[in-house]
């Protein structure tokens, strides 16, 4: 079946998530924490961060969970905080984060949409940090679809993000190919019925990829190729 639109995760994907997210990992729990490095140590103990290191565990929430689900995580230990101030907090510190491109953007999507490619972003994180992460690169506008948990449609792996980009760019799902990092990512591409497609810039390995993707890529730059055959 043809690709008539590509359909994107984020983090892990169109951004290198451990360049990109160590830095927002420390950011944040030295925030949370007070300064406290002990403390920011046993709240990103929580979350699956290791705050010396600012590496995160493959089993971290903070891969394919929303900022909601984070929050959830650590309020019982976050007195004087409830979970809508959170989550805002998540999404401030998120937006924040220097965003280190997976390939050059800007020349990778301009060719996508040369070649007749309706193009979307669907991510766990919020729609703002996400409209923020994609316009500090210059490629906000290469889009003709963003959505984030909190835009109605739901989070993945439920399908909602998915189906809600198909009908917007009036691409039948199995003409589309949902390209992520993430177990979530490729779950939610089946439950669409889209063509799955896993990329390694995130900290999923091959193995745990495979079972649930069509083909996996060394990232999104290998699309061209895979397009072309």
């Amino acid at each position: 079946m043809p690709i008539d639109a590509l359909l994107f995760d984020k983090d892990g994907t169109l951004f290198d998530f451990t360049a990109t997210w160590g830095t927002f990992g420390r950011s944040f729990l030295a925030r949370v924490g007070n300064g406290d490095a002990i403390r920011a140590a046993r709240l990103g103990a929580m979350i699956g961060f290791d705050y010396e290191t600012a590496r995160y565990a493959r089993d971290s929430i903070v891969i394919a969970g929303t900022p909601g689900e984070i929050a959830e995580v650590l309020l019982p230990e976050l007195a004087g905080l409830n979970l809508v101030e959170l989550v805002a907090m998540i999404n401030e510190e998120s937006a924040r984060a220097p965003q280190v491109q997976a390939v050059p953007l800007a020349e990778f999507l301009d060719d996508m949409r040369a070649r007749g490619l309706k193009l979307g972003v669907a991510t766990n994180d919020g729609e703002a940090p996400a409209r923020a992460h994609l316009g500090s690169v210059g490629v906000h506008d290469k889009f003709d679809f963003i959505a984030g948990f909190d835009s109605g449609h739901g989070a993945k792996p439920g399908p909602g993000q998915l189906l809600a980009f198909a009908s917007r760019v009036g691409v039948a799902p199995d003409r589309v190919a949902m390209v992520g990092d993430s177990t979530h990512d490729m779950m939610a591409g089946r439950a669409a019925g889209m063509t799955t497609v896993a990329v390694l810039t995130g900290l999923a390995a091959h193995e745990e990829l495979a079972p649930f993707a069509d083909v996996v890529l060394p990232d999104i730059g290998h699309l061209r190729h895979w397009l072309a055959a």
